[in-house]
């Protein structure tokens, strides 16, 4: 078993979520449950998703990175803490770049899909 990573984009994902389940302390808001919550609930899932790639790349794994990604990005507004900056600011921005990060692999990859790398 190798720990080399097919995608460079896994172990981005990996820091993204560990960034994220950290950020509530790192960006003071952690007295508000919610984007807390959020935060450290959706930080272990990436890491754990991008960990599982580090292993062994599944479709599957890109795609549920893609919608944890999604979720972030419009969670501030679902759970109720746009108006605190930072919190939906970085669950916005870590959101969309996990995201573009799963498709980027799921594009260029063609043993998961591959719609952007070259035909052979």
């Amino acid at each position: 078993m190798s720990l080399k990573a097919k995608h460079w984009q896994d172990p981005v994902n990996l820091v993204l979520g560990l960034w994220l389940a950290a950020s509530p302390w790192v960006l003071s808001y952690a007295t508000e449950p919610k984007p807390t919550a959020n935060a450290v609930i959706m930080g272990v899932l990436v890491a754990i998703l991008a960990l599982l790639a580090l292993f062994k790349v599944m479709a599957w794994e890109e795609w549920l990175s893609v919608a944890f990604g999604a979720w972030l990005a419009i969670s501030p507004w679902v759970l109720g803490f746009s108006n605190l900056t930072m919190a939906m600011r970085n669950a916005v921005i870590v959101g969309i770049v996990v995201a573009v990060l799963a498709l980027w692999a799921l594009g260029t990859d063609k043993d998961i899909g591959g719609w952007w790398s070259e035909a052979t």
